[in-house]
């Protein structure tokens, strides 16, 4: 009953054969995961009465013969950029050192509803801004795979906890590779579902227009079960779609033969040696279980980093005007004025990154540069999602690298926020595009730092892009 060793389905089975109680499982995750956080400062906070109140619910659903949930008794963390009722959600930020929700997000009410017990929020950077975990309030996350290096961000903590073996799965967001780059790092299934399959209902807001609530977990079938929870319509979000949900795990079934793949050529061109050896190894691999590799290309991603930090940076200026110390967020002591209580509370709570992206958000969105950059970017945006269309005439799914590197060393690209934003240079496309796309583990280099190999796939088509994933992990991944 070892938490770390556990899946989804394994834990459905020992509930089913009485091996242990759902209640014994989360007592026993809970102690695992407060043991082990000292190593990574994955977590930030853990809801033991909230998880062994959700296991003892679990336990009497089965003590009365009926099915526990398609997630009964499962153990989930959850990135505190997500709102918990009743729970401190505090987004990586001093400003929300002591919020208190007053509600669940949807996608908590609709885990919690399928049987999963939460053990706690995990951290992450502040407002979701960043690509290394290191511009939390509260610390870095570090990496389970080698302490020294990055889990990657925003979601770095969701990613340790699962790579760690303190949660079965997570809950994280991707706004620009935020849910995949950590994953990668990690050596974890990190899924970004399509702009609109999943509610964001209860979402701490970074740029409205690219964030997702993404998924975290060990095999491409515990994403698929996961994923088949969180998808669908909620009223309370109007960007949710009205499509239909397919049965994500009842379509894994390994047969990917004559699946067109793509590779775009502007990804693979100067490809670093580690991480393109491990990603053409992979595509052997999918060449060997029948698939029809071909390049294609995509012109505008050259033109994809800066049109992304032009349009999520004036997103962010809008969206964290908002902590202005008012109404619900740590306030500053003794201001003078109303002026200055709104500029000492936010010069005080924000970290370097947020203000950085406030002023360039600004600066974009003000008058005389709005035409000249928000504008332009985002007709931009629309050429990019043109030859993404463009591209699934030819092929049915896209391959590429999630990040140019494995995990870098903690603190050496904190001082270059441009070397860091160009970290995101492989996975912003599909964000501004709205596609669904995911990482599955590709490998190791020889150092043994994990790599991921990115699919992209069609507006709500994340049937085939998991069906072709799974088939990739059953074959044994680049190591086929």
């Amino acid at each position: 009953m070892h938490p770390a060793s556990l899946t989804v389905q394994r834990v459905r089975e020992g509930l089913a054969a009485r091996r242990f109680s759902a209640v014994e499982l989360a007592a026993e995750a809970l102690r695992f995961a407060e043991a082990e956080n000292p190593k990574t400062n994955a977590y930030l906070h853990f809801c033991p009465e909230r998880a062994l109140e959700a296991a003892r619910q679990v336990d009497q659903r089965l003590a009365r013969g009926e099915d526990p949930g398609a997630l009964g008794g499962v153990p989930f963390a959850l990135k505190d950029v997500i709102l918990t009722k009743g729970v401190r959600t505090t987004a990586g930020s001093r400003l929300l050192a002591h919020f208190i929700p007053p509600y669940d997000a949807t996608a908590v009410t609709l885990l919690e509803q399928a049987g999963a017990v939460i053990l706690g929020k995990t951290n992450c950077d502040e407002f979701a801004m960043g690509s290394s975990n290191e511009n939390s309030a509260f610390g870095p996350v570090r990496n389970p795979v080698a302490l020294d290096r990055v889990a990657g961000g925003s979601s770095g903590g969701s990613a340790a906890a699962v790579a760690q073996g303190t949660a079965v799965a997570a809950l994280g967001t991707d706004t620009g590779g935020s849910v995949r780059q950590p994953a990668s790092f990690c050596g974890v299934v990190g899924v970004t579902p399509t702009y609109g399959r999943a509610s964001r209902y209860g979402l701490i807001a970074f740029a409205s227009s690219l964030d997702h609530v993404g998924l975290l977990a060990r095999n491409v079938k515990d994403a698929a079960v996961t994923l088949q929870v969180l998808a669908g319509r909620d009223e309370m979000d109007s960007t949710t779609a009205f499509a239909p949900v397919p049965d994500y795990a009842g379509r894994l079934d390994g047969d990917v033969r004559g699946v067109r793949v793509g590779l775009p050529k502007e990804y693979f061109s100067g490809l670093p040696g580690e991480t393109g050896d491990l990603m053409q190894r992979g595509i052997r691999a999918l060449g060997r279980l029948g698939c029809q590799v071909s390049e294609i290309s995509l012109p505008v991603t050259d033109y994809a980093v800066a049109c992304y930090y032009i349009i999520c940076t004036a997103e962010a200026s809008s969206n964290l005007a908002r902590y202005d110390g008012v109404h619900y967020t740590t306030r500053s002591k003794d201001p003078e004025n109303l002026i200055d209580l709104y500029r000492s509370t936010r010069g005080e709570g924000f970290g370097a990154e947020c203000k950085r992206r406030i002023m360039l958000g600004t600066y974009v969105l003000s008058a005389g540069y709005y035409d000249a950059y928000y504008l332009k970017a985002q007709k931009v945006r629309a050429l990019i999602a043109r030859d993404i269309s463009r591209a699934f005439e030819e092929v049915d799914v896209i391959i590429a690298p999630v990040s140019p590197f494995p995990a870098f060393r903690l603190g050496e690209k904190i001082d270059d926020p441009l070397e860091m934003y160009l970290s995101d240079i492989y996975t912003i496309t599909a964000s501004l595009a709205g596609i669904p796309c995911m990482s599955v583990p590709c490998g190791r280099t020889p150092a043994g730092l994990p790599v991921g190999m990115q699919i992209l796939a069609r507006h709500f088509d994340e049937a085939g892009m998991l069906k072709l994933a799974h088939a990739f992990e059953r074959a044994g991944g680049a190591d086929a």
